[in-house]
């Protein structure tokens, strides 16, 4: 089921990513370790009274050469297009501006849902400030402080209340599954090539698909499947165009949708940076990967270019080790066959259980190989280790001290639980908690 999503919009200078790293709860401007998982601090995931959602920060969207009141309404109609419920982020310090007059008139225009926050409300002798944002046309003002974090509970309150409350719930009976990518890799084709028939407007612009469309079929086998084609990007002028950072959101609500992801890579362009982002929010969200390479046919090769170009891909998708790789061809059905097979394999391992008595086998096995590392004269016991979930499989370890464990050992038993069960295609999630 999609998470609601949640935009941040208003003029600049206002504290909008303030306000988005408070909601998100950390700095999520620098993310992970793991080589090529860069992101953009654009979007997150955040949670709040057990709802969770996506948020999106406008101003983390770059549109330049464009005029300043121009740049504004941009942004604004992007959240507006994108969000269930929109904050609208003003300052009290500068107080109601032109700038803000322009961004509410826009958001009048949507059907969607505004929260009216006033920042930098950071002392009580500007509180009563706030009643001059009336004015703005929306319901209570709520005085916040970004930086000190006040209000901003009451804030969350008032943004979960709108959250959609008629969502049909999956048909959990079908294997869904999802291409996401940027644009022109070759979704739409792909899509079509899949059914055999058109169903989505193909063209060669980037962004020609306006809506996410889910498309239901059944393979040779009669497995049933929920295909998820994220929508491209709609808008006119290059500004929508070269704005890369836009396929992430469409790709978010599908990706969360999704049992498992097909990462569509361009044979002909290459591996490029967005293509890392995208795939690194499907492999945060713990969903099984393909990597498909589209336009396969397309290439002058010889006998190294199958191999070459999956090295390129392992170097730059590190932390995508466990995908397995398909070099497909829209036009020409090169090895499409082999995709529903694929995507139900996966499916597969991350649905796989295994029983306590047989992963701890595993686990003893993997410490008299490789026994556990020590500090300062302390060693790291492992106890024993449970499965807790599915998709992705997870498992606890419980040890004398999580401290102990080393990332590169919690790597290890990883790759000795991949060497005992088929996980292909899935993420593995290890948890380490101290034993009781």
């Amino acid at each position: 089921m999609a998470k609601p999503v949640v935009a941040i919009v208003g003029r600049p200078n206002v504290g909008k990513s303030t306000v988005f790293n408070r909601i998100a709860g950390q700095r999520v401007s620098i993310v992970d370790d793991a080589p090529g998982v860069t992101r953009d601090r654009i979007y997150t995931s955040a949670e709040w009274l057990g709802h969770e959602f996506n948020l999106i920060d406008t101003g983390g969207i770059d549109i330049v050469d464009q005029p300043f009141v121009e740049q504004i309404k941009e942004q604004a109609e992007i959240a507006i297009e994108e969000a269930d419920v929109i904050v609208f982020v003003t300052s009290i310090r500068e107080g109601v501006t032109d700038a803000d007059e322009n961004v509410a008139r826009i958001l009048y225009r949507s059907d969607k849902p505004v929260v009216l926050a006033v920042n930098k409300v950071d002392n009580q002798e500007i509180r009563q400030d706030i009643y001059d944002f009336y004015a703005l046309g929306f319901d209570e003002p709520l005085g916040i402080s970004g930086v000190h974090g006040i209000g901003v509970g009451d804030l969350l309150d008032a943004i979960i209340k709108h959250f959609p409350t008629d969502i049909e719930p999956e048909d959990e009976s079908r294997i869904r599954f999802s291409l996401i990518g940027r644009p022109n890799v070759g979704k739409s084709s792909l899509v079509n090539a899949i059914l055999g028939e058109n169903r989505v407007i193909v063209s060669d612009l980037a962004g020609t698909t306006r809506d996410a469309i889910d498309t239901r079929f059944e393979a040779a086998d009669g497995t049933e499947f929920n295909m998820i084609d994220t929508a491209g990007l709609r808008k006119r002028g290059k500004a929508y165009e070269n704005a890369e950072k836009y396929s992430v959101l469409r790709a978010m609500s599908a990706i969360d949708r999704s049992d498992v992801v097909l990462v569509i890579l361009n044979a002909e362009e290459g591996i490029r940076e967005q293509d890392k982002k995208i795939a690194g929010y499907a492999h945060e969200a713990g969903r099984g990967i393909i990597i498909v390479v589209n336009k396969w046919d397309t290439l002058t090769k010889d006998n190294h270019s199958l191999n070459n170009f999956e090295q390129a891909i392992r170097a730059n998708f590190a932390y995508l080790d466990y995908a397995p790789i398909v070099f497909v061809s829209a036009k020409t059905k090169q090895r499409l066959s082999q995709l529903p097979g694929m995507i139900e394999k996966v499916s597969e391992n991350q649905n796989r259980r295994i029983t306590s008595s047989t992963l701890n086998d595993v686990l003893l096995d993997a410490i008299a190989t490789n026994p556990t590392p020590s500090s300062n004269g302390k060693r790291l016991r492992i106890y024993y280790a449970t499965q807790v979930a599915v998709k992705p499989p997870t498992f606890i370890v419980f040890v004398n001290d999580p401290d102990l464990m080393h990332f590169s050992y919690e790597r290890f038993l990883e790759n000795q639980l991949r060497n005992a069960f088929e996980f292909s295609g899935t993420p593995i999630h290890i948890i380490v908690r101290r034993r009781k």
